[in-house]
């Protein structure tokens, strides 16, 4: 699921909110100065005059758009900016004591102390900001892009957009449509793969989003771009070229200096996924809480049916196909893993996609009695009510996962993807979802996996994940598809 990017004002509310900590922190050491380690809260005037200079900031920044362009600004301009905020805020409070005809109780050293002090901080604190902001860019984009373009305009592209990279990208690399180039480099950035390839590349690795950039004269890779959406890959077009795509959610955005067309299967607002995160770190330190107090009981247990390791780890592919690693309370015997391939003929589910089978042997403790009849053991029941799903709870924490999602896959499960398997991992794996709440281990038909995970894909809207949530505390209490 595509995150779209926050327009207007919204798209620099971190600067915002930074710049009025800096107003109200040099309102203070203005009125400290002045008159002395005292409460300026406790006069009436001083109150209102911090409650009206937050209003006078918030309308400042808008209306004077005091952050247009901030992250391309450098040391003068910001400068000069700054210097202009300043005084827009420091005439319209002005403005305000004469018209309020409080100017004669308002001490006038507080207020120019507080406009002094507030340039300094501002101007630092934004400089400051944008360079951790730029490190945090070129170290760790928090969203991989790969470029496809052709050889005549790789360099230029490539350049733009790393010279414009104000929307947190990583440059997963890049792919020229008119010529062989890969395993070689353009402008700094290794060229991954060919238009022969480039399909197989983006399903088989970490990709959030494509952008195509083509000349005029270029013939037009539809074909190509409805592979990649057929993936799930967001797709962003240039939009000097026609579009005919088969996208389910389309709108004009910009990508660096260029106007593109972005296609999704869908897509969030920032205040949505605002909402989603705020829930997941709420439920995640929950969840973590009661992971401890559970990890006093299960690990006594655990150890003794089967000394080992509490908790197992297991490297999983999450949304875009970036990997993490997924933790849960160890419910089989350490050589679980080994013993998988011994039991791929009773496996479940056609074609290996997932892996489920009738009888786990590998479950601490479970066994078939003399009269063939199956017993189980703790393992079973940690899994049958889902206690060993409780260490996910930090991978929620950690944002590798949300409490509601797609359910993450193997790599080995991945690796056999096909294109339309791929569209399940446009949106962020999650504890729960739509598969585990419509049977779990009674479906058994990895195409319909895919068909509940895109269905959510693309109805998704918070109203729905919260219905997911419920319906799975009642499947866990009924044990519905437990195995």
């Amino acid at each position: 699921m595509y995150r779209k990017e926050s327009q207007g004002w919204l798209k620099h509310l971190d600067f915002m909110l930074l710049d009025i900590l800096c107003l109200h922190m040099s309102f203070l050491l203005g009125y400290f100065i002045r008159h002395g380690f005292h409460n300026p809260y406790g006069n009436y005037i001083y109150r209102n005059m911090a409650v009206v200079l937050t209003l006078i900031e918030i309308v400042v920044m808008i209306f004077f758009e005091s952050l247009k362009n901030v992250l391309k600004r450098g040391y003068y301009r910001e400068f000069v900016m700054t210097v202009r905020h300043v005084c827009l805020v420091m005439l319209i409070a002005t403005f305000y004591l004469f018209a309020a005809q409080e100017g004669e109780q308002y001490s006038r050293a507080s207020l120019y102390l507080m406009g002094g002090i507030y340039w300094v901080l501002s101007y630092f604190m934004r400089l400051a900001w944008k360079n951790v902001l730029k490190k945090k860019m070129k170290e760790t984009g928090k969203r991989s892009l790969l470029i496809v373009t052709v050889g005549k305009m790789a360099e230029a592209v490539i350049d733009n957009i790393r010279d414009n990279n104000y929307e947190k990208f990583h440059l997963a690399g890049a792919v020229i449509l008119d010529r062989d180039l890969e395993g070689t480099y353009i402008a700094g950035v290794f060229i991954v793969a060919s238009r022969d390839n480039v399909v197989d590349y983006v399903c088989r690795e970490w990709v959030d989003e494509i952008f195509v950039c083509l000349p005029e004269k270029e013939p037009y890779p539809t074909e190509l771009i409805n592979q990649f959406t057929e993936m799930g890959t967001v797709v962003h077009v240039n939009l000097t070229k026609p579009s005919e795509l088969v996208g389910k959610k389309q709108f004009v955005e910009r990508i660096g200096r260029y106007t593109v067309l972005t296609t999704s299967l869908n897509y969030a607002t920032p205040g949505q996924l605002f909402i989603k995160r705020a829930l997941d770190i709420a439920g995640g330190l929950a969840g973590c809480v009661v992971t401890g107090i559970l990890f006093l009981f299960l690990a006594p247990v655990i150890y003794v049916r089967s000394p080992g390791p509490i908790f197992f780890s297991q490297t999983r592919v999450g949304k875009n196909g970036k990997k993490f690693k997924l933790y849960k309370f160890r419910s089989m015997y350490v050589d679980a893993e080994e013993r998988k391939k011994e039991l791929a003929d009773q496996n479940r589910v056609e074609g290996g996609m997932m892996f489920k089978v009738q009888w786990d042997p590998r479950i601490i403790g479970s066994r078939i009695l003399p009269n063939g009849k199956f017993k189980k053991g703790i393992g079973n029941y940690i899994r049958d009510w889902s206690l060993d799903e409780f260490p996910q709870f930090f991978n929620v924490l950690k944002g590798d996962m949300s409490l509601v999602g797609t359910r993450p896959p193997t790599v080995d499960e991945w690796e056999k993807y096909e294109l339309r398997h791929r569209a399940r991992l446009a949106a962020k794996p999650g504890m729960t979802g739509m598969w585990q709440v419509s049977g779990r281990s009674n479906v058994t038909d990895f195409e319909e996996v895919v068909k509940l995970d895109t269905k959510y894909i693309n109805e998704w809207s918070m109203g729905l994940d919260f219905r997911i949530l419920l319906k799975t505390v009642a499947v866990v209490f009924k044990k519905e598809g437990s195995m």
